[in-house]
């Protein structure tokens, strides 16, 4: 499947990469990090342009996380439960956790394999709004999809090797990018202050 998705990403582009990060987050069995670190490596060689990469990257994974949260608001968490087979229990403590951290969960759980693929239907059968959800969500998809994409562009033809190396530190790089990024947020809001 990984060859098939490569074949058609070298012949379509940024098309593929859209459609498949739209599919991966809403939980089709689709290697994410992988094509966006391949994506990152060709931008690099110049056969794609980084501005339609980075903008299929991050609007497809927006768009995916959104229908994923739509998913979750129509469905309710009885539904729910019943279709992705999640244990009363289990709905119960993530709703409890976005009722305490759900913006934050939102932004790192991209950066965990399996969990970026259930975080917003989650979070669309919780009483968080969708401008909350938004908040959060969009940036957190722009953070994951950058730092793939960076991580093949700054690795070029040694690309697989570095996402290997990579993915069993996925949660601590995102625990570390959504901090820095707020640390850097913070810090311009203090200067404008004065």
């Amino acid at each position: 499947m990984e060859q098939h998705f490569l074949e058609w990403l070298s012949r379509y582009g940024p098309v593929v990469l859209f459609l498949a990060q739209v599919g991966g987050i809403f939980a089709l069995p689709i290697p994410d990090e992988l094509l966006l670190t391949v994506c990152g490596a060709l931008v690099r060689s110049g056969k794609f342009g980084a501005t339609s990469v980075v903008f299929a990257a991050i609007t497809g994974c927006a768009a995916g996380t959104t229908l994923s949260y739509i998913l979750g608001r129509s469905v309710g968490r009885r539904a729910l439960r019943r279709w992705v087979q999640i244990p009363k229990e289990t709905v119960a403590r993530a709703q409890t956790m976005f009722g305490r951290y759900g913006g934050w969960l939102l932004g790192f759980g991209y950066f965990v394999p399996g969990v970026r693929h259930v975080t917003a239907i989650l979070a669309g059968s919780t009483p968080i709004t969708f401008l909350n959800f938004a908040k959060y969500a969009y940036p957190g998809a722009a953070l994951w999809s950058l730092t793939f994409l960076a991580v093949g562009y700054y690795a070029g033809q040694g690309w697989r090797p570095a996402l290997t190396v990579l993915r069993p530190w996925l949660p601590l790089l995102g625990l570390l990018v959504i901090l820095t990024s707020t640390v850097a947020v913070f810090t311009k809001w203090r200067l404008a202050q004065g």
